[in-house]
């Protein structure tokens, strides 16, 4: 990663006897789309509101570029309007009272920017985000999209260094906000921002970003590009938070050259191998695999004769278009895996079902 751009040192932030962020250090690099995803509650929007100077913590120190903006040690704390942000709030903040126009133009008229400037450069910005020619509409005659446009806009027209964005895409209908989360990263790459987005949505968090920070009662969790933090989670939680899993119980029969046979406790399936994760494990230890529900499939043919699957029954179909999800009890554990539509299921089918090779995870119990 290059210098950071943004840096967090050691924020931590109570109310009273709740610790909302707890000791908190994080990078974000100079063109790079961060996203902080957690549960609510874990401390996600503190966070983003520290960062804004909105709220101020109890320790620690905030650079951009190398520029303290806060440091609790060296009482140093500038206000939000010192720290050229743009912030976009997940209930959009759009006034009811001013036209299309002077929503977005509020930034540079505050900043006291010449009329001429303020027209050229709120025109530009509607072009940019596909609302031109409603300068002059109500802000109460947009829909939800365009609202979520026109404070977008607003947040983007005085050019600010970093952009900070609280669920904006929350209050939008799913479709609408499918849509918009492909514009927002169209713009990002198109403008190079630098973005922190908070979002409680594991899908706007995989789409969106260059790094996530899954958080959990006011700590970082993990770190990671979306990619590792889905397939190489590192503690449970990141794993059932980020995405589904299926899970099954077990014991450790051997551990060989890095690898972990595990002998599940269902008595309904094969020994399973999983890479030796960083922390040890015994012979007899109780542990459980995981694996995402995309690595399981349905076992058909000479595959479902021949053993090596887990056998089970359906107890639930859920169906979801492009594929249906079903709830399969093996042995006392009940799993959700995804099945093609094809595969026409219902409650009571026996079903086998095997496992990619090498996807397996094994966890302490």
């Amino acid at each position: 990663m290059d210098r950071a751009f943004v840096r967090l040192d050691r924020l931590s932030k109570r109310y009273g006897q709740v610790v909302a962020v707890s000791n908190l250090s994080l990078d974000v690099a100079r063109g790079e789309v961060l996203t902080l995803l957690g549960p609510s509650g874990c401390g996600k929007t503190t966070t983003l509101r520290m960062i804004a100077g909105l709220e101020t913590p109890d320790e620690g120190a905030i650079a951009f570029d190398g520029v303290p903006v806060l440091s609790i040690a060296e009482r140093i704390n500038l206000p939000p309007e010192r720290r050229n942000i743009g912030m976009v709030f997940q209930s959009y903040a759009i006034w009811p009272h001013m036209s299309v126009a002077e929503n977005v133009a509020f930034p540079l008229k505050v900043r006291g920017l010449p009329s001429a400037q303020v027209v050229e450069r709120v025109r530009a910005a509607l072009a940019m985000i596909g609302l031109q020619g409603l300068e002059d509409r109500p802000a109460t005659r947009l829909s939800g999209g365009q609202q979520q446009r026109v404070a977008l806009a607003r947040a983007l027209i005085h050019q600010p260094a970093l952009v900070l964005l609280d669920e904006p895409l929350s209050n939008l209908d799913v479709k609408l906000r499918e849509q918009m989360r492909v514009e927002l990263k169209l713009l990002q790459r198109q403008l190079g921002l630098t973005l922190i987005y908070v979002t409680h949505d594991q899908t706007e968090a995989l789409g969106l970003s260059d790094r996530i920070a899954v958080m959990h009662h006011g700590r970082v969790e993990q770190i990671g590009t979306p990619q590792a933090l889905y397939e190489r989670p590192e503690t449970p939680f990141v794993r059932d938070f980020l995405g589904k899993s299926v899970t099954l119980s077990g014991r450790v029969r051997s551990v060989v050259n890095g690898t972990v046979a595990v002998e599940l406790a269902c008595d309904a399936g094969p020994v399973i191998d999983c890479d030796a994760p960083a922390f040890d494990l015994a012979p007899g230890s109780r542990v459980e695999i995981s694996v995402r529900p995309e690595a399981v499939r349905v076992a058909e043919g000479e595959e479902r004769t021949n053993g090596g699957t887990l056998d089970g029954v359906v107890e639930a179909v859920l169906y979801q278009g492009d594929r249906s999800e079903c709830e399969v009890r093996i042995g006392g554990e009940a799993i959700v895996v995804f099945v093609q539509p094809n595969h026409a299921f219902a409650p009571g089918d026996r079903i086998a079902l095997a496992l990619a090779p090498n996807t397996a995870r094994v966890w302490p119990k």
